[in-house]
């Protein structure tokens, strides 16, 4: 870790670090600056509005990428993954690591194939990561990524066991030292294809809603569905950071 970074202590559960997002040299984008994000709300809302994140570290000198789920609590990010995890030790040694999240919110048809698109939000996380080892932060690390995933089901669902908490690794990522970018709007087309009219250009929307819960075969007759997964609120969708429209 650079000895520059300025939030390098940063890790405790819900420390908020400012609500600027950090102007280091790694989590400055160097491509279509003008589709970054400076407000670090706008962070928050993204990530509460995905549910999968990728991890990614050098692993025996190879680059890893992994999808996980992952839960936010202020500026910390809790992941978690069975003890024996190569992933998670190496993570838990203080590698240096890099989490990302994406949301799709369409795709940009243009006039020409160089400009057709993707309309997203997307945010990079470097830092590294500190193990959860007090089993108070476990336990609040664990419901913190539970009630990401599924609202209501910490306390709906049996609480996890000893034997559960000892094989399960928690890691503390601070929220410190990211970026966001965000594309929205029409295609960028060139003028001259804009004259042309040859093709048609827009954009197709892409939105995620929740279908009609599937009850498990082995669940009692009859048993109703519980409010917290019936009546799931959908997800916080991309109004809080659209912007303007930018160049593809």
């Amino acid at each position: 870790m650079d000895s520059e970074w300025p939030f390098q202590n940063a890790t405790s559960p819900g420390t908020v670090v400012s609500m600027t997002l950090s102007p280091t040299a790694r989590s400055t984008p160097r491509r279509l600056r003008e589709r970054a994000r400076h407000d670090r709300a706008e962070l928050y809302t993204l990530l509460d509005s995905v549910l999968v994140c990728h991890l990614g570290l050098l692993l025996d000198n190879s680059p890893v990428v992994l999808p996980t789920g992952f839960g936010r609590d202020g500026d910390t990010l809790y992941l978690h993954g069975s003890r024996g995890a190569t992933s998670l030790l190496a993570a838990a040694r203080q590698a240096p690591i890099c989490v990302t999240a994406t949301r799709l919110d369409g795709v940009v048809y243009a006039r020409s194939a160089f400009h057709h698109s993707l309309n997203y939000a997307s945010a990079v996380i470097h830092g590294t990561a500190r193990a959860v080892t007090d089993m108070e932060e476990v336990r609040h690390g664990l419901k913190t990524l539970v009630e990401h995933l599924a609202p209501g089901s910490w306390e709906h669902s049996r609480a996890p066991s000893r034997k559960e908490l000892a094989a399960t690794t928690v890691l503390a990522l601070s929220l410190a030292e990211a970026s966001v970018k965000v594309r929205t709007g029409p295609p960028a087309d060139d003028a001259a294809d804009v004259a042309a009219a040859r093709a048609w250009a827009g954009v197709l929307p892409l939105s995620t809603h929740w279908a009609t819960p599937l009850p498990c075969p082995q669940l009692p007759a009859n048993t109703p569905v519980p409010p917290h997964i019936a009546h799931r609120s959908p997800f916080p969708r991309h109004g809080d950071i659209s912007g303007l429209s930018e160049p593809s």
